[in-house]
């Protein structure tokens, strides 16, 4: 019987299973990733993650997807490993870290629950007819639209990223309205197939799409709501390129324990 010893950590409502996997000895298949992060009858989780060693870092953040699969950047997910990084002591008040899509620098607060992470910086945003579509690590599309807590976000989600130019690879897809401080966002993600409450990547791509659509140039300060909290993107924007882009928020511990895998 296989077991691993788990931890529980979200931000804004973006939920993880977190593995100290320093000693390399956990190995799961996409199957049970998949089982753990189902909400009925695993844990429940919107992605799984294991922290491992890396001789160039403090750590190296492997990334799966709710389905099982090796996914791309999750900026919440990235916030939430370097709290629990902070949690096992392996950093105290900053992080130096690598990810699917490369190194990432993070600061922490006393508390250990929030959390500013460095994203890479973006150079391109294409403007397909009313909606903006860009790589923030993950690729996203941002659209606008009006009365957006009213909106089947899973229905026209998922016409979006089932479209023939996204079926294959997936994408993620935001829905954004003004609001009084910012801005609202709700995300359909792939990988997960579903609404998540909340999506780093997702939020920095909003934020980004805006300060273009609006010609925002130099530094920029963003607020963003989501269904499951409240976040932050600062970023320095110069003519279609935006440099030194932070996503900002807070990455709580919920509760760890151990998962046996019984053999049916």
């Amino acid at each position: 019987m296989q077991s691993i010893h788990f931890y529980k950590y979200q931000g804004a409502g973006n939920d993880f299973i977190i593995v100290d996997n320093r000693n390399k000895g956990i190995h799961l298949s996409k199957t049970q990733i998949n089982h753990l992060c189902n909400r009925r009858f695993g844990i429940g989780a919107d992605g799984f993650m294991l922290l491992q060693t890396n001789e160039q870092s403090d750590f190296e953040m492997v990334y799966h997807n709710a389905d099982g699969h090796i996914g791309s950047m999750c900026g919440n997910g990235g916030r939430c490993m370097v709290a629990f990084a902070k949690k096992l002591n392996i950093i105290q008040d900053r992080a130096d870290f690598i990810a699917v899509d490369g190194p990432h620098s993070a600061s922490i607060n006393d508390k250990g629950n929030w959390v500013s992470l460095k994203m890479q910086d973006v150079h391109q945003i294409d403007k397909i007819d009313k909606a903006y579509v860009l790589d923030t690590g993950s690729p996203h599309y941002v659209t606008t639209v009006d009365q957006l807590e009213e909106l089947d976000v899973e229905l026209e989600g998922s016409k979006i990223r089932n479209s023939d130019a996204y079926k294959r690879d997936g994408i993620n897809v935001n829905f954004v309205s003004p609001d009084p401080q910012g801005y609202f966002v709700r995300t359909f993600e792939r990988g997960v197939e579903g609404e998540t409450l909340a999506c780093g990547t997702g939020v920095t791509a909003v934020a980004l799409a805006m300060a273009d659509q609006n010609g925002l140039q130099g530094d920029v300060q963003i607020p963003i709501r989501t269904k499951g909290g409240d976040l932050r993107i600062r970023f320095h924007a110069n003519n279609g390129m935006f440099h030194n882009i932070f996503l900002e928020g807070p990455a709580e511990y919920v509760y760890e324990g151990r998962y046996d895998f019984i053999k049916k």
